[in-house]
């Protein structure tokens, strides 16, 4: 909102103003966030009619298109593509205008995810600038900034797309003019916050062109166009005019560029160079109709980012954590309220709630989970006050979202308000004694799940039932949260997109909840352990042993019970000290990481307590600075699960769960987790790309900062493993992570910093975190080929876990509703195979024809459709989750009959394939295909027909958009 008053309304204000007023100029935007705000709440009728007309003309054009330019590091592929997704159903509704370009020019470096996602989108090109210095000079220097970049192995050509690295002047103008001491090109100036100057004048307004100028900024302009020339293999020079915060005064800013294209272009004899105003389309245009051939790259990433030796832009890949893990929590719930009231829709059109009210909160949770992808977003490179707005913005869409989920129950089972369903978003429910609770637990996943969702109770005498009134197993325990509450696990089963209701009673003589037992251990000094025998001792479930020492209090080792494999394990907590005063050396920041040494051991002390019962085992180790410390910043809690005969408990016991507490951290620490094992590695790490696709990375050694990077972001996953065995590790959030020795992969949990860089402190930049952050990790330790089977559904289990309602009925109130309690025999499931995801179920509520020439007439003749969203037209996703050749059956094709999977909801009517965000039917949709020496013809991309009997062929790493209609009831 400051930005738009500061500057980014008077952007589109007067660049389109200006536009009207020369047949020559062009312009191209980007984020629909700030475009979508002035066309809402700025932009006259006048100018609405100018914004039609000039996109018609071609010389105002749309790139990306997304709500904003999402970050590619840190972010997960489900999110990228609900921002996308978002941008481009509001241009294709208002506009029918379909970018076909990226501009991705200011993420910090770039991951081989984004080149498939706009593939999938239907671009004809992709666009990139921030690489490491030193493989961008290189490649500058032998023209090789330019390729084809199959960015998915198993996709390869199929969803190939060509790329353009921008070169070391980046995506602005050069700023510095010999002839003058202020900025080059920058005839507005610099905008200035919060309030524009009262008199015009901005600072360090550039000089402007004059008689006596006009030659000197001329040279200088074809200078640094022939300079540029000399790096690419066309005679078209792409000269970016603009940076950050431009454009607010476009009348200066064009008058000044007229003056300076015109006389170039009369004397371009002298120059030898002509110069027009244009789009990244005409760009790409005129480097297409050359027909070279191109040299094609595999799907290698540009990560990590660094910009000088000592700059290596890996500490944001955990900056700001709470933020990082509020946002996955976010779109997690996002995800299942789609589909939750997608069902709704289909199978209650009798429903009370009102749907485009409902409709509305959703939308609230769809912009916030959008606009939090944003490369200075999800990354923690704010100032406070901006991630203050961001997480505002993301806990009043999910509380929207939580009455949204609460009322559709409620409306299902018509219960009389006596009970009053109230959602708790972080907190665990607590139910008083003489207080019934109940919980509706969801399962937004389209797999049967089993698993435990944890309340927090006020008594340890409970027990579960599940609707029919038979027992359901559970455990209670005292919480690591409170002294005076317990934590009750439930043991749920759920089929896909199902829900189930439990109540939780005290106890009434009838079969309770197991009780966890607490041992405590007594606090070992960890400077003197190693003098002593070891003392060990085993906690164990069907698939692990593990082995903790009790000299230390730390763990020792994990057996995999199924090939009675012993794994030396241990884990311990280390920070980097890192420099906050720019006179000493380099620092750390937001953006960078730049450690002074190598980490050191934060605790010398571990206390230890065991809780252990029937169904869970949970190790809680406190690590403290000393013996005699009063208080600990770190804490690990290790869960362990035992499943009761009669339950499929596969993906639980094989998952070791860790939920740590780090902080409030000293200034200028950066904390991690480092697990060391006697695996074999040879320092190789894997890492995911956005939860896409896995990146191979080996330990590389620089002349300065090796530590640094070697960091990589974990968005989902990252393993080490020798020949035999992997050690897998899911996460819930993004985290930096490293392997910097054999055996080793270490996570980066927290930051703590403060510097004295005029530009952060400008900026207010300084990561002063002092928070505590609670992250969780899975660990999945076994033999490749069992990993390989569980790695895809457990992260996404992590990622999706089951949404929990709590709903109390008082003791003097009528009891549920008979409805309620017996109705264990719901709709029909949803359910995909294994090696699926059903990663889309959802009414957009989109007005748009699906039938482009129909879009285009009713756009121009202005009888885009009024009044109601449309509530009949389904999006559905389907992705294949494992790559070409990865595991022997889950690899394979799959055949879905959608007729079939969603017979739930009502009789499919009609299919239609679309392109990624939904804007294209894939048989209209053809791709520019770039001449390589692999595929030396060339020609347009077709993408394969869906079968008339509503039967689809999924092909590994495929993501498949469909809208989907249902007989109406």
């Amino acid at each position: 909102q400051e930005s738009m008053h500061a500057y980014a309304a008077n952007v589109y204000t007067t660049v389109v103003e200006e536009l009207m007023k020369g047949k020559q100029r062009k312009f191209i935007a980007v984020e629909q966030e700030f475009f979508r705000l002035w066309w809402d709440m700025v932009a006259t009728d006048t100018q609405k009619q100018q914004v039609h007309q000039l996109l018609q003309e071609g010389r105002l054009e749309f790139v990306i298109g997304g709500q904003v330019m999402h970050d590619e590091a840190v972010t997960l592929i489900d999110d990228q593509i609900l921002q996308l997704t978002e941008g481009h159903g509001f241009l294709y509704e208002t506009f029918g205008f379909r970018p076909q370009f990226s501009w991705h020019v200011d993420p910090f470096g770039a991951s081989a995810t984004t080149p498939t996602l706009f593939a999938l989108a239907g671009f004809n090109a992709h666009l990139i600038s921030r690489i490491d210095y030193d493989l961008k000079a290189d490649m500058q220097k032998n023209k090789k900034l330019q390729f084809v970049w199959q960015g998915s192995p198993s996709l390869s050509e199929r969803q190939e797309i060509f790329t353009h690295v921008m070169d070391q002047y980046s995506y602005c103008t050069p700023s510095q003019l010999p002839f003058s001491n202020r900025s080059g090109f920058f005839w507005n100036g610099f905008a200035t916050f919060p309030d524009p100057p009262k008199d015009g004048v901005y600072p360090n307004m550039s000089l402007p062109v004059t008689d006596a100028n006009l030659h000197l900024y001329a040279q200088t302009m074809v200078a640094n166009i022939k300079e540029r020339a000399a790096w690419f293999r066309t005679g078209e020079v792409l000269w970016p005019w603009g940076c950050d915060k431009q454009f607010f005064n476009a009348s200066v800013q064009y008058s000044n560029m007229d003056l300076l294209v015109d006389y170039i272009n009369k004397h371009s004899a002298e120059f030898g160079v002509t110069v027009q105003y244009a789009t990244v389309s005409d760009y790409f245009q005129a480097v297409y109709s050359r027909n070279l051939t191109w040299e094609i790259r595999d799907s290698q990433d540009f990560l990590p980012y660094s910009t000088e030796p000592f700059q290596a832009w890996t500490g944001f890949y955990t900056s700001r954590s709470t933020l990082k893990g509020i946002a996955r929590r976010a779109s997690s719930l996002l995800f299942a309220g789609e589909s939750f009231f997608t069902q709704y829709v289909r199978k209650h059109p009798e429903g009370s709630i009102c749907k485009c009210k409902a409709l509305k909160q959703l939308q609230s949770l769809r912009w916030a989970v959008s606009e939090v992808q944003h490369h200075d977003g999800i990354t923690g490179t704010e100032s406070p006050k901006v991630k203050d707005m961001y997480l505002n913005n993301l806990m009043h869409g999910m509380v929207n979202v939580k009455k949204l989920m609460a009322s559709i129950i409620f409306d299902i089972n018509n219960a009389k308000k006596n009970g009053e369903v109230y959602s708790s978003v972080y907190t665990k429910g607590s139910g008083k004694p003489d207080v019934d609770l109940y919980v509706v637990v969801y399962n937004p996943l389209a797999w049967n799940i089993t698993t435990f969702v944890t309340v927090s109770v006020s008594n340890e005498a409970m027990s579960v039932y599940d609707e029919l009134g038979h027992s359901v197993p559970a455990q209670v325990q005292s919480s690591m949260e409170s002294q005076s509450t317990y934590d009750l696990y439930i043991l749920v089963e759920i089929s896909g997109l199902s829900y189930r209701k439990y109540s939780i009673k005290p106890l009434d003589g009838k079969q309770s909840a197991f009780i966890g037992r607490s041992i405590k251990y007594k606090r070992r000094d960890l400077t003197r352990a190693d003098q002593q025998g070891r003392q060990l001792f085993p906690v164990v479930n069907s698939c692990y042993q593990i082995v903790f020492d009790q000299n230390t209090n730390l763990m020792h080792s994990i057996t995999d019970r199924e090939t009675n494999q012993t794994v030396q394990f241990t884990q311990e907590f280390l920070e980097y000290h890192v420099n906050g005063d720019t006179k000493k050396g380099p620092i750390s920041d937001n953006y960078l990481f730049a450690p002074n040494a190598s980490a050191v051991p934060v605790s010398k002390a571990v206390g230890l307590e065991v809780m252990s019962g029937n169904l869970v085992t949970e190790i809680r180790q406190y690590f403290y600075s000393n013996l005699t410390s009063q208080d600990y910043i770190y804490a690990v809690y290790t869960r362990l699960y035992s499943v009761p005969e009669g339950y499929d408990g596969k993906l639980l016991c094989r998952r070791i769960e860790q939920e740590y507490s780090v902080g409030p951290l000293e200034l200028n620490r950066e904390a991690v987790l480092r697990t060391s094992t006697d695996l074999n590695t040879k320092q190789l790490l894997y890492t995911d790309n956005n939860g896409y696709q896995i990146q191979k990375r080996p330990f590389k050694v620089y002349v300065n900062n090796t530590v640094a990077r070697n960091y990589y972001p974990m968005v989902q996953s990252a393993y080490i493993e020798d020949d035999t065995t992997r050690l897998m590790l899911l996460a819930e959030r993004a985290h930096g992570v490293s392997s910097q020795g054999n055996g080793q992969v270490e996570v980066m949990l927290h930051r703590r910093l403060w510097n004295n860089l005029q530009w952060d402190l400008n900026n207010n930049l300084t990561l002063n975190d002092s928070s505590v952050v609670r992250p969780v990790i899975w660990l999945i330790l076994g033999t490749k080929a069992v990993t390989n089977t569980l790695y895809q559904t457990s992260g996404l289990a992590l990622e999706h876990r089951p949404v929990v309602m709590f709903g109390a009925l008082s003791g003097d109130k009528p009891k549920l509703p008979r409805r309620l309690q017996q109705n264990p025999v719901h709709d029909l499931p949803v359910t995909v195979p294994p090696n699926l995801h059903l990663q889309t179920l959802s009414i957009p509520g989109w007005k748009y024809s699906s039938n482009h020439a129909e879009q285009v007439r009713s756009i121009r003749m202005g009888k885009q459709k009024q009044g109601d969203a449309d509530f009949s037209r389904v999006l559905l996703r389907i992705r294949h989750l494992y790559e070409d050749g990865e595991d022997p059956v889950l690899s394979q094709p799959v055949m879905v009959d959608l007729k079939s999977l969603l017979k739930g909801l009502g009789s499919v009517e009609a299919v239609e394939e679309r392109s990624l965000t939904g804007t294209w039917d894939v048989n209209t949709l053809e791709r520019w295909k770039w001449k390589t020496a692999q595929y030396p013809g060339k020609r347009f991309f077709k993408s394969r027909e869906t079968s008339e009997d509503f039967i689809v062929t999924v092909h590994p790493k495929e993501i498949r958009t469909f809208f989907v209609y249902f007989q109406v009831q």
